[in-house]
């Protein structure tokens, strides 16, 4: 007869203690007791669920070094959603700066407009049948379109309009995003859950603003900006927006428009691939960065694109005196990408 191994979790600041059994996760176990335990990805991906151990003993399972790194688990901080107790534990999620609290939603949504924004990028507007969706600039939803799975994409417009838009790259092995491109119509309904995501705007910051988008990462930085700007922030905010070509690029006369309105905005593409003739910048886009910022202490970055870009954003971050914890990002990974992850 096999023995019912469990453990008891006290979640700081809840009151609550939470039995975990075997192979369960501390996120796992919250959710079950309908603990409001901030989440994302929870595949360990996206750091939302960053917690401090401060009692017990944790076994953690595969993670990426982007949601923890090597210094914050020696600090003692680990990720609910990858840690399964092999002790009682306290724990405690992080008081992240400026933390938003936005309960999750779930909407039946409806397609308004389908815009062709690239060769393969599409912009979806949705409006929420039953309501609208509170959100902060930066974060992301699950949308559900009829007979497919759920997936995650980032907000690209204001907080709290009645419209939600949504970019969506056709990704090669992408069930969603190929659906998307050719079969999604005006009038269609989506079912939406969320908010999610913790690359969210931090109002309060005073220091300069870069935005680093790639692709149709450029929705969530788009959010970010145009929020920023509305709101009258002050400081010097930059967007560099990285594509392979010419063809890639979009949005383009809307961020040149904004930059010539409001004097502390940039904005500067970045072709990586261009083999025509072009008055653009050119070369790989963290060589971009580096040699217009030698200097990143006090910045806040914020960047969204193919987890690679992310990386070097990161580690240009680092090289250049800026902080690990000034870095907000969400990394998106595809299907086949979280298979190669977990088979290394």
């Amino acid at each position: 007869m096999g023995l019912d191994v469990s453990y008891q979790v006290k979640i700081r600041g809840t009151d609550k203690v939470v039995k975990v059994g075997k192979d369960e996760t501390i996120l796992e176990a919250a959710l079950a007791a309908d603990i409001d335990y901030p989440f994302g990805c929870q595949s360990g991906n996206c750091g939302a669920c960053k917690s401090r151990l401060l009692a017990g003993e944790v076994e953690m399972e595969d993670y990426s070094e982007f949601a923890l790194t090597n210094d914050e688990r020696d600090q003692g901080q680990i990720l609910a959603c990858c840690s399964i107790p092999v002790a009682d534990c306290d724990v405690a999620w992080l008081d992240l700066e400026e933390t938003v609290q936005h309960s999750q939603q779930s909407l039946d949504c409806e397609v308004v407009a389908v815009e062709r924004a690239t060769h393969d990028i599409v912009i979806i507007k949705l409006k929420g049948a039953s309501g609208t969706l509170a959100f902060s600039p930066g974060q992301y939803a699950a949308l559900g379109f009829a007979g497919q799975p759920a997936r995650d994409f980032s907000m690209a417009g204001e907080p709290y309009g009645d419209i939600l838009e949504f970019h969506i790259r056709a990704i090669a092995d992408g069930q969603v995003s190929q659906y998307a491109q050719t079969d999604v119509k005006v009038g269609d309904r989506v079912a939406l859950s969320g908010p999610m995501g913790l690359a969210f705007l931090r109002e309060l910051h005073s220091g300069p603003i870069l935005a680093v988008a790639g692709g149709s990462g450029l929705a969530p930085m788009k959010s970010i900006v145009e929020a920023a700007l509305a709101k009258n922030m002050p400081q010097a905010i930059t967007l560099y927006f990285g594509a392979r070509e010419e063809r890639d690029l979009y949005l383009v006369d809307h961020f040149e428009a904004l930059a010539a309105k409001h004097g502390n905005f940039s904005f500067i593409p970045v072709l990586s691939d261009e083999t025509g003739a072009t008055n653009r910048r050119t070369g790989m886009l963290a060589d971009a960065i580096a040699e217009d910022i030698q200097n990143m202490d006090g910045y806040k970055v914020y960047t969204a694109g193919p987890p690679p870009m992310v990386d070097a954003v990161q580690a240009l971050l680092e090289r250049q005196g800026g902080r690990a914890e000034d870095l907000h990002a969400d990394p998106f990974y595809t299907a086949h990408e979280l298979a190669a992850q977990k088979g290394s």
